[in-house]
């Protein structure tokens, strides 16, 4: 397929008009300010990566529910929240012509023990991390009041976000969160109306894209990341992504982005806890194949993608949208690069350890580092370590706990 076809614009469902065909993936930035509120640095690094080129830029997860964070350092958007710095950052998001989207997203039984808040769960089913599963709460079975008043939560923050000028919002139904967690047999052992089959396991994630939707103006995009599977055996398997998709056409959803994986199986970084062996690039892009007769909406196949011909063979293959996020992080000026070169494929240092769990907490730390970067105005430092990322990244984290802990203190 012909380079320019990266670059050509795609209109999507609602009528949202994306420039090109690149989206920058979301990547957990952990840069909330006081009020768990975007502040100057947000701002800073999505201006950064509007320059770059990029048509699509997705947030890092936006928390729907301040007393349930992925982590310490996470942006809360509920009903109540002042928009004026949502605002702010959108204005930034968009400043370079891209198009911006908020993730939003509840972490589900993923909270860490010493932050603390809600651990709500489909089932109370404890992640199993080896060693390392006491670092999280033991989950809480969600009752049906809980339930309904997550389904509005998503509701209230996808309003609040078109209200603040995102151009839409992309639920976050993959990689072991809470929709995720409703979806997955091993997460869900629930008898009722919310367990069992995928059309039963799947209600949470139709609850709230219905909900969401009925929320926000018509040409504001709605779209889902999905796990086209967990990575683990007996979990959300490529079957249960299909029938998922086959769900999703009947709802006006404007894109679906595939990754997999989950905080015990990171396929999302190249590591899969079944055994599977996936590709140096373009990981995801099998199941994204597989699907594309199935699904009416464009897909978007992320995980691993940094050279241009991976993600013009994407292209070619019918996917509609290729997600970089690691690559971008390293290089927030790829999308210029791919225009005037093939070769520009940065490459992030891996910890080398057979701790899969340490490796995969030290690539996600070498990332931040490199956002953290951005954020004040410096470009990535690529040949940094992810151990030292890792470190310096658990020393930050004691001082954002203690600022979390006294926004749930003030909350009542």
């Amino acid at each position: 397929m012909a380079s320019a076809d990266l670059f050509a614009p795609l209109t999507l469902a609602s009528g949202a008009t994306l420039p090109n065909r690149i989206a920058k993936a979301a990547m957990e930035e952990n840069l909330a300010g006081p009020g768990q509120l975007p502040d100057a640095r947000l701002i800073s690094l999505y201006r950064r990566w509007s320059k770059g080129g990029t048509g699509l830029l997705i947030t890092g997860n936006v928390m729907v529910d301040g007393r349930a964070l992925t982590g310490p350092g996470g942006v809360v958007l509920e009903e109540t929240t002042d928009l004026a710095p949502f605002r702010d950052w959108a204005k930034a998001a968009q400043s370079g012509g891209a198009k911006v989207w908020m993730q939003i997203n509840h972490p589900g039984r993923q909270v860490q023990v010493d932050q603390g808040g809600n651990g709500w769960s489909a089932s109370d089913v404890q992640l199993d991390l080896g060693p390392h599963s006491k670092l999280f709460v033991k989950p809480k079975a969600m009752n049906e009041a809980e339930i309904a008043e997550t389904i509005a939560r998503f509701a209230a923050t996808a309003r609040q976000a078109d209200l603040a000028g995102f151009d839409g919002v992309q639920i976050h139904a993959a990689h072991g969160y809470l929709v995720s967690q409703f979806l997955s047999p091993l997460a869900n052992h629930r008898t009722d109306s919310w367990g069992g089959s995928i059309e039963n396991r799947a209600r949470l994630l139709v609850e709230i894209v219905k909900a969401v939707r009925a929320k926000v103006r018509p040409d504001f995009a709605v779209a889902v990341k999905l796990n086209s599977a967990d990575f683990q055996r007996g979990g959300f398997d490529q079957a249960d992504a299909r029938a998922v998709i086959g769900m999703l056409n009947e709802l006006g959803v404007d894109l679906v982005e595939l990754s997999g994986g989950s905080y015990e199986s990171p396929a999302m970084q190249g590591e899969a806890a079944d055994g599977r062996t996936l590709a140096r690039e373009a990981y995801f892009l099998e199941f994204a194949v597989d699907l594309k007769g199935l699904a009416k909406m464009p897909l978007m196949v992320t995980g691993g993608i940094r050279r241009r011909e991976v993600a013009e063979q994407a292209l070619s293959e019918g996917v509609a949208v290729v997600g970089i996020a690691t690559a971008i992080a390293l290089d927030p000026d790829l999308a210029h690069h791919w225009r005037k070169a093939a070769t520009a494929a940065p490459v992030a240092p891996k910890l080398k350890s057979k701790n899969k769990t340490l490796v995969a907490m030290a690539s996600m730390a070498f990332v931040g580092a490199q956002l953290r970067r951005m954020a004040t105005g410096k470009e990535p430092a690529v040949n940094s370590s992810p151990l030292l990322a890792m470190i310096a990244g658990q020393m930050r984290r004691g001082g954002q706990i203690k600022r979390y802990r006294r926004y749930l203190a003030a909350r009542g």
